[in-house]
């Protein structure tokens, strides 16, 4: 196996998630679900092997949304998708035809839609919905990436049109199973559309899944596997594969990237020679690893009056050698005289937490959730 760094891994090397994605099979024969986890952890990779190697009775339909930018998109998106699916079969979708002709006297040429039926867009997409469900026997799994970053470029009053309506496919279709991803949270877009008025729970229906890195087993084998494929001498391959693994806390997207960086070394790697290339990328001031986003959503995301305390929580929690209680942070917190408020730092911590900064130990004690992150904000913040 070949090092692909931010590539897309294909089905057949996504190593380490027939567990979890048996799982979601089996989550999937009551409900739809809300794939989340940090950027990087293989949310899109799991998805894109669903799709791959789906059971006999099931239909996976892959669409990655990130570029979507109306609710008009979005039908054309789905439309295209339904029609490919249907071209296969010698079948068109005949409903969502006859409701553009009905409409506006429109035939589809293409998967364009003409910016004058825009306002349409809710009775189009369940004419394309119908379609698909009437002309296959198999249960319609829509497999959609990055739905909150097309919420995001939507605008508040259309992506609540867009939930309020994929919650009524949802009724209007029970067999229909619809797995929302996304790297930034959903609860971000949900929590910012509820200060605008929005009082609906538009996926309560929907179950969560957290997506974890691998186990330290599993990235283990994944960095040995990448060692061997990129024929990288290593002083002892079992171990560099491990320290490979912890190094980067067991993240796939990081695993990949590593091996890279170490194949360009041209010399035999030892378990120190993993940390000491670790922290030049940490370092590197290209970037070469994405890591700023880590810094730059507390801006985009958090208001004003909580940027400061998820900054310095962060802060506290990246030096701290132990994980720390509420007591601890906030007496650390209190130092600072923009971050004096109590309830403001509970709330900030449950969103740090939500966000996959930091976890919530069962002795109530708080930490950062991945090593590789903590010594990333240590050298970001020095």
């Amino acid at each position: 196996m070949k090092a692909n760094p931010g590539g897309q891994v294909a089905p057949n090397e996504v190593v380490g998630r027939d567990t979890l994605i048996a799982s979601l099979w089996d989550i999937l024969e009551r409900q739809s679900a809300i794939l989340s986890a940090e950027r990087r952890m293989g949310k899109t990779s799991i998805i894109k092997k669903m799709e791959a190697e789906p059971p006999e009775n099931k239909l996976p339909i892959f669409r990655d949304l990130e570029h979507v930018g109306s609710p008009l998109e979005f039908v054309e998106a789905v439309l295209q998708d339904v029609e490919e699916y249907l071209s296969k079969k010698q079948k068109v979708a005949n409903r969502t035809r006859q409701l553009l002709q009905d409409l506006r006297g429109l035939e589809v040429k293409g998967f364009k839609l003409p910016q004058e039926i825009a306002s349409d867009w809710k009775k189009i997409l369940k004419a394309v919905i119908d379609d698909l469900v009437t002309n296959q026997e198999r249960q319609v799994i829509l497999l959609w990436d990055e739905v909150p970053y097309m919420l995001d470029k939507i605008g508040n009053v259309a992506a609540i049109e867009v939930l309020d309506t994929l919650r009524s496919l949802r009724q209007t279709y029970p067999d229909v199973r619809m797995v929302f991803t996304g790297s930034i949270g959903l609860h971000h877009v949900v929590n910012e559309l509820k200060q605008k008025g929005y009082a609906n729970e538009p996926t309560n229906d929907m179950y969560p899944v957290d997506v974890p890195p691998l186990s330290e087993e599993d990235a283990t084998a994944l960095a040995s596997e990448l060692l061997e494929g990129e024929k990288i001498p290593t002083a002892n391959l079992q171990e560099v594969a491990a320290a490979i693994a912890r190094s980067v806390s067991c993240i796939p997207f990081y695993i990949h990237h590593l091996i890279a960086r170490l194949k360009m070394r041209n010399d035999t790697v030892e378990p120190t020679t993993v940390l000491e290339v670790v922290g030049d990328c940490l370092l590197d001031p290209l970037n070469p690893w994405k890591m700023e986003h880590y810094r730059d959503r507390i801006t985009n995301y958090y208001d004003s009056d909580r940027q400061a305390y998820a900054l310095n929580l962060l802060d506290i929690l990246s030096n701290a050698e132990r994980a720390l209680s509420f007591d601890d942070l906030f007496a650390s917190l209190r130092l600072e005289p923009q971050t004096q408020d109590r309830e403001i730092a509970k709330d900030v911590l449950r969103l740090l937490g939500k966000d996959y900064y930091i976890v919530r130990q069962k002795d109530l004690k708080y930490s950062f959730r991945y090593p590789l992150i903590q010594r990333y904000w240590q050298f970001l913040r020095g």
